[in-house]
């Protein structure tokens, strides 16, 4: 009897515990979108926990701002962001296959060689790659944006980890002697197990292609071809006097509704990727 009232007490405070780290979460995504519908003489007055009607106006505002271009960042954004997703989940999950299914002299000297370059900060390389691209003709360019995820460690190691726990050799094994090719194999039998972790991991490369202002501020310059977060760091030199508070919040509102859709296309698959990345044969 006390074991059942004391299961049922922790039970009930672990619901506790997370409806209050739920509300933390997404009590700053709703005063976003409340300030994204109330007027910039609305926002000078202070809180307010009800939304107001100026949601359309400010959309039409963002729309007709020939100054920032926050429509042309966001595809910009999608760009660069989709296919550094796709870039670093395919190709990482090929070197991850790569050194999972093959034996050879160097193999554990090239995990750790990719592992080292994991711990290795963006911002050491930063001048090198810079010089790099403008030695290449490449300087205000997106495509320096989207090459170098074909290199991502972090990437590798969670699809190195996944194959270790859900990828039998036998079946490799199997459609070799069936007369299947390396590629052939790795693209019809390996990606489809990878599926989970290929999403999960396509998920965080995104948001992190998206997010990232540190080396597009370094290497764009043209207002056309800004992704969003350099786009969102303008408004920080902007005249406070001039510039519209209901306008940027609405700008910042449209800006993280394709992560929020990404999130909700592929979130299915975490969980699939963890029941599955535990099963191992």
């Amino acid at each position: 009897m006390k074991s059942k009232q004391s299961s049922h007490l922790r039970s009930i405070m672990a619901h506790i515990v997370l409806i209050i780290l739920s509300f933390m979460c997404l009590f700053f995504f709703y005063i976003l979108f409340i300030n994204a519908t109330r007027s910039h003489a609305d926002l000078q007055k202070g809180f307010s926990a009800l939304p107001g009607g100026y949601l359309f106006e400010n959309l039409r505002n963002v729309a007709n701002d020939g100054t920032f271009p926050m429509f042309k960042g966001i595809l910009n954004s999608l760009f660069v962001s989709g296919c550094s997703a796709a870039i670093a989940t395919y190709f990482s999950a090929l070197t991850a296959y790569g050194l999972y299914a093959y034996d050879f002299k160097l193999k554990k000297a090239a995990f750790t060689f990719i592992m080292a370059i994991l711990v290795m900060p963006t911002q050491v390389t930063a001048m090198g790659f810079l010089r790099l691209v403008t030695n290449m003709g490449m300087y205000d360019s997106l495509v320096p944006l989207i090459i170098p995820s074909i290199a991502s460690p972090a990437v590798f190691y969670f699809m190195y980890s996944y194959l270790q726990s859900s990828l039998p050799m036998s079946l490799v094994e199997a459609a070799r002697i069936d007369g299947s090719g390396e590629f052939g194999t790795f693209n019809r039998i390996v990606l489809p197990i990878m599926k989970p972790a290929i999403a999960v991991q396509a998920i965080f490369t995104f948001v992190g292609s998206w997010n990232n202002y540190f080396v597009p501020a370094l290497i764009i310059q043209s207002k056309e071809k800004m992704t969003v977060p350099i786009l969102i760091a303008t408004l920080r030199g902007a005249d406070y006097m001039n510039f519209d508070m209901g306008k940027i919040y609405t700008m910042i509102l449209v800006a993280i509704v394709p992560i929020i859709l990404v999130y909700l296309l592929l979130s299915k698959y975490i969980i699939a990727g963890v029941t599955l990345g535990g099963v191992k044969e």
